[in-house]
């Protein structure tokens, strides 16, 4: 096993168990809602194969402590806060872009209607506020203002990915802006919570925040390439989810930046083409044309070096400053 499936294992050990305490506190109902999410149980409420996604988020939280100095037991309510954000964010993104499958099984929405998979996010958030705050230590105050103001951000990046979807075009910078506020705040926060529960110095912070904010753009090329090109088998979403939904991805928003007949044809189709397997076809065929998934992948490396580099000379603990350059690499490496 390498280093970042070793430290994802570790830490679902360390946080799962925290996590199910935290849902155990909700309605019967809500919670078998949730717990079907995680990945827990069925759509009855019958324990599954636990498959609650990757744990990306809380091993970020439990790296960013160490790299301060800290004990990683001691801040496991910032590594379940983030992970509930996060899932929260899913829920209610599945009903926003309709989409009725999420790691290879139905949808919230899709199985108990949009108003419970509503309910279901906020008590997510609501539960991520509960555990920050109640951490005992001297830290709790800043992580718990931190987190409120990355899922504001978050929520922010959701508002303008969807008023993207009435506009024309989107020029690229205005996108990875988008971006940077949809996915790169919950990372940058989700690199740092540990780290203020532990009361850190704002000079070690400073780095693991913008360490989080370059992996986490990074991580929505990735997450936009495999929305395209990736396989369902793998992935456990539909196949070419965002173009069916046209959404401005930065691969397409680049593309209809290049100036080529290609990129003419996707921004007429974009208007007012059709989502039929052969039109999704010719448009897939423009974008490899254009290498746009040869940009996405080539910008996500840049990234990776650009978060490395924010942590290069710092006085972050070593151990720590390699696993999460390790992580950066498995997140920029990943097919699902």
């Amino acid at each position: 096993m390498n280093g970042p499936d070793r430290a994802l294992d570790e830490t679902r050990s360390l946080v799962v168990p925290a996590l199910r305490k935290a849902v155990d506190r909700l309605d019967p109902q809500l919670r078998k809602v949730v717990a079907y999410h995680l990945g827990w149980v069925d759509e009855h409420g019958d324990p599954t194969v636990e498959d609650g996604g990757k744990a990306v988020r809380p091993t970020l939280a439990l790296a960013g402590a160490r790299a301060v100095g800290a004990d990683p037991s001691a801040v496991v309510a910032g590594a379940v806060a983030v992970e509930l954000v996060h899932n929260f964010s899913l829920v209610h993104d599945d009903i926003m872009d309709r989409d009725v499958t999420r790691r290879h099984r139905p949808t919230v929405w899709s199985i108990w209607g949009e108003p419970t998979a509503i309910l279901a996010g906020d008590a997510m958030a609501s539960l991520a506020r509960e555990v920050v705050l109640e951490d005992t230590g001297t830290g709790a105050p800043r992580a718990a203002l931190m987190l409120e103001r990355a899922t504001r951000t978050l929520i922010h990046g959701q508002v303008q990915d969807m008023e993207f979807e009435e506009r024309g075009t989107v020029p690229l910078a205005e996108c990875e802006a988008m971006s940077t506020r949809k996915t790169s705040s919950l990372l940058a926060a989700s690199t740092v919570i540990g780290a203020l529960l532990a009361d850190a110095d704002r000079d070690l912070v400073r780095p693991l925040w913008s360490y989080g904010i370059h992996v986490g753009l990074a991580f929505q090329l990735i997450d936009d390439v495999l929305g395209i090109w990736g396989d369902p088998k793998v992935t456990g979403k539909s196949n070419h989810s965002d173009l069916r939904a046209k959404k401005k991805s930065l691969p397409m928003t680049w593309a209809l930046e290049q100036g080529s007949a290609d990129a003419d044809r996707l921004r007429a189709w974009l208007t007012t083409g059709g989502t039929t397997e052969s039109e999704i076809a010719s448009a897939v065929d423009a974008l490899d044309r254009l290498r746009a998934k040869d940009w996405a992948e080539h910008r996500a490396a840049d990234l990776v070096d650009a978060a490395k580099n924010d942590l290069d000379g710092t006085a972050l603990v070593r151990d720590a400053v390699d696993e999460l350059c390790e992580l950066a690499d498995f997140i920029c490496a990943r097919k699902a």
